[in-house]
């Protein structure tokens, strides 16, 4: 848990050296940003369709979540972060605001490996991490939130226990089933064959496996609408 102190002296870094730089791209609402610079002493931890995640070298406990010109999502995030409070299972906000355009949340660093990422390496998933995020995405439910978009690469493992990565779409109340059926996955393919003995499993294999999943989920969507 940062202090007032610890934040204001970082707030006053991330304006100085990140916003005053940062140059994020956003070409089509429907890809991930592109980041074309990132600022010397930040690493970029990840970019998705909205915004993107950087770490400083000297606050490798923090992350800040910058959102892209243009893109959508940061007071709804910041609504989810007010519900969410404080919980072992997900991040925390420590700030939000605005600098230069740049639309921003100050958030406590996760650390871990996806469950996709253990798949590709090889690693034990216990039953432990999946309980603790169904616990998680029930305590988000009776916070008024709608769990959205919870897949292998959004749910990590940390000392054998489940975390949330990413709640951004928690507001959306459109139906999904995305970790109804990664369960489904975990105890009919991955208990019986890999939950003894986990081996790596290249990730061509978990692409097609994900790009098939796609086109169920979308032949279903269209037999229902139909």
């Amino acid at each position: 848990m940062m202090d007032e102190k610890q934040l204001e002296s970082f707030i006053g870094l991330m304006k100085k050296t990140l916003l005053s730089e940062l140059v994020l791209g956003s070409i089509d609402p429907a890809d991930p940003i592109r980041v074309d610079e990132t600022p010397q002493g930040w690493k970029l931890l990840g970019a998705g369709n909205y915004a993107g995640v950087f770490t400083h070298r000297d606050y490798s406990d923090i992350a800040v979540k910058v959102y892209a010109p243009g893109r959508e999502g940061w007071e709804s995030e910041c609504e989810v972060y007010k519900r969410i409070g404080s919980h072992p299972a997900y991040s925390m906000c420590y700030h939000a605001g605005e600098h230069n355009g740049h639309y921003y949340l100050i958030l406590k660093r996760l650390k871990g490996k996806t469950l996709y990422q253990c798949i590709i390496d090889g690693v034990v998933i216990p039953e432990k991490v999946i309980q603790d995020i169904d616990e998680a995405l029930d305590y988000a439910r009776s916070r008024g939130l709608h769990p959205h978009d919870v897949h292998g690469k959004n749910v990590m493992v940390k000392d054998g226990r489940g975390i949330v990565l990413d709640i951004s779409d928690f507001l959306k109340e459109e139906p999904c089933t995305m970790w109804e059926d990664l369960k489904k996955a975990y105890n009919k393919i991955y208990m019986p064959f890999l939950s003894k003995k986990a081996i790596p499993v290249p990730e061509w294999v978990l692409n097609g496996v994900r790009k098939g999943y796609r086109w169920m989920r979308n032949s279903s969507v269209i037999g229902r609408s139909s």
